[in-house]
């Protein structure tokens, strides 16, 4: 990550089997859309005493309207609320998936059960599907920051990571696609991100990203899945794919 700081360029110009970061379209319950770069959305919640809410001479009708609107005010304010509530659960783990942990360096991921794990310098874990077109990799490089909001926003983040992505002379196109932030089970913050890459090394790919930093360590999860015009990305594949995403965490 050059953009970030010296000690990070490992994993921007690593091997070509490890993609560098992505973003990511579709998010699941957990994970809150951010607006583009630059737009600012206020959310403010218009606040009512509670004698005006619930007077008493108010019908059940009018009191239960009160009692919605006083929770969407709520909502409006904590929309992480939503996401923590037991209705709103996480889509099942695919059959296909299964728990990888690295204790040593401390990171813990979902992958395709069929996804065999390779060596590869520089790399924490790299896993290929059949020769390697396809792949997830996870690198880790200390840094000097405590939490990876030191650095920027995640709008911020993912426009330093597409400008390396296109300085890159294999890159001939490069476009982010969505841009997400979420909550790791530790309560660090985790920018996820989704693009899409045309190369002259792997054509036209998807690539998925997830970042975070704990302990003075940077963990970067990178998956690279070809998305060419005559065979694209399929949406059984991709919801697999997010759940890997998504599942990326502290140890």
């Amino acid at each position: 990550m050059a953009w970030l700081e010296p000690s990070t360029a490992a994993w921007c110009g690593g091997a070509s089997t490890i993609p560098s970061p992505p973003t990511l379209r579709r998010l699941g319950p957990h994970h809150r859309r951010l607006p583009p770069a630059g737009v600012l959305i206020p959310c403010q919640a218009i606040h009512q005493p509670e004698h005006v809410l619930f007077h008493s001479s108010a019908t059940n009708n009018e009191k239960n309207a009160a009692r919605i609107s006083r929770r969407s005010s709520v909502l409006l304010l904590f929309p992480f609320l939503v996401a923590s509530s037991p209705s709103a659960a996480s889509p099942p783990v695919s059959a296909h998936l299964e728990l990888y942990t690295d204790q040593g360096e401390g990171f813990t991921l979902l992958k395709p059960s069929s996804w065999v794990k390779v060596e590869k310098a520089g790399a924490a874990a790299l896993f290929e599907e059949g020769k390697g077109s396809n792949n997830i990799g996870v690198v880790v490089n200390p840094v000097r920051l405590s939490s990876l909001k030191d650095f920027g926003t995640p709008e911020f983040v993912a426009d330093k990571l597409i400008q390396a992505e296109r300085r890159k002379e294999s890159t001939k196109d490069a476009q982010v696609l969505s841009v997400a932030e979420r909550l790791g089970h530790s309560g660090l913050p985790v920018y996820e991100f989704e693009y899409k890459v045309d190369s002259t090394r792997g054509g036209m790919k998807r690539i998925f990203s997830a970042a975070f930093v704990a302990s003075r360590k940077l963990y970067l999860l990178n998956i690279a899945y070809s998305d060419r015009p005559d065979n694209p990305l399929d949406g059984k594949t991709r919801m697999v794919l997010e759940q890997v995403l998504h599942s990326f965490d502290t140890a």
